[in-house]
């Protein structure tokens, strides 16, 4: 099911990070037509910001490929516990842990609670995050980028720091950037700059743990209709959202980005490492 930018309204909401379950359309993370094949069975997957959007698709796409997850989310708890239902649905088990992903304490209880109740850890999938909409520099301070930075970037050190104990050979480490490190964008500058370090982390990382035989892969999407867009635009820019951005002229799904996610995770990106996949409706962007 493909959802038209004319099929977006005017909408917004006040709160960081907003709600899926307030957005009308509701974002798409899973379709009948994806059939699992045990591509991850067995496996143990955590997933930071894996309420809604994009980690909610990646968790329910891990489940239907026999992958058991755990859930890293600030304080959205209906939207994780609606992921938590979608995971168990599928045959899988979900753990949820919400918190503040800017404590590496927090972080660290994270990866071992995950491990505590699963036993292991194979996946780890680096994917929370906030952006803001900046139209003059004035917006740009230091509280608005140690946010950002603590949220965005930061964890990415402090999860990888604590979970590498416990990937062993053939884990996956994937890192989620943006079509923004790639291109650039001017009205969300300081979150195109934690994209950019997104981006030189997971390559850096991949060379370091090599030869441990973890691999360490990427995702750039493009628009996607999550939580990120009504929490981030106003109302007037979130109406027909993705029609004017990209050659497909429609805002991705959640579902569109998530099989990227399945195939990073998987033996059939076992020759990739280092590397990005482009799901942004059409952009030729720098590899």
């Amino acid at each position: 099911m493909v959802i038209s930018a004319d099929q977006i309204p005017a909408q917004a909401q006040d709160k960081q990070p907003a709600h899926e379950s307030e957005m009308t359309p509701a974002p798409i993370y899973d379709r009948d037509s994806y059939k699992g094949s045990e591509k991850l069975k067995g496996k143990v997957a955590l997933i930071t910001g894996g309420d809604s959007g994009i980690g909610r698709s990646v968790a329910a796409l891990y489940a239907k490929e026999g992958a058991d997850v755990a859930i890293s989310y600030l304080d959205e708890h209906e939207d994780a516990q609606k992921t938590k239902s979608e995971v168990e649905a599928r045959g899988q088990k979900c753990l949820l842990l919400p918190g503040d992903i800017s404590n590496e304490t927090f972080c660290q209880e994270v990866v071992q609670k995950t491990v505590d109740e699963f036993g292991k850890l194979d996946i780890l999938v680096s994917n929370a995050a906030e952006q803001y909409l900046e139209d003059d520099w004035e917006n740009i301070d230091a509280t608005r980028l140690g946010s950002i930075f603590s949220t965005n970037v930061f964890p990415m050190f402090y999860f990888t720091k604590a979970a590498l104990p416990h990937l062993k050979e053939g884990s996956a480490i994937i890192i989620t950037t943006s079509i923004n490190a790639y291109k650039g964008n001017g009205p969300l500058l300081s979150y195109s700059t934690t994209k950019g370090a997104n981006l030189a982390f997971l390559r850096s990382l991949s060379q370091r743990v090599l030869e441990k035989g973890i691999r360490v892969n990427g995702v750039a999407p493009g628009p996607i209709w999550t939580p990120f867009i009504p929490d981030a635009f106003p109302a007037e820019k979130v109406e027909g959202f993705g029609k004017d951005i990209v050659p497909m002229k429609r805002p991705g799904q959640p579902v569109e980005v998530g099989t990227c996610f399945v195939f990073l995770a998987s033996e059939d990106s076992s020759y990739m490492t280092g590397q990005v996949l482009h799901p942004n409706g059409g952009v030729v962007v720098g590899a």
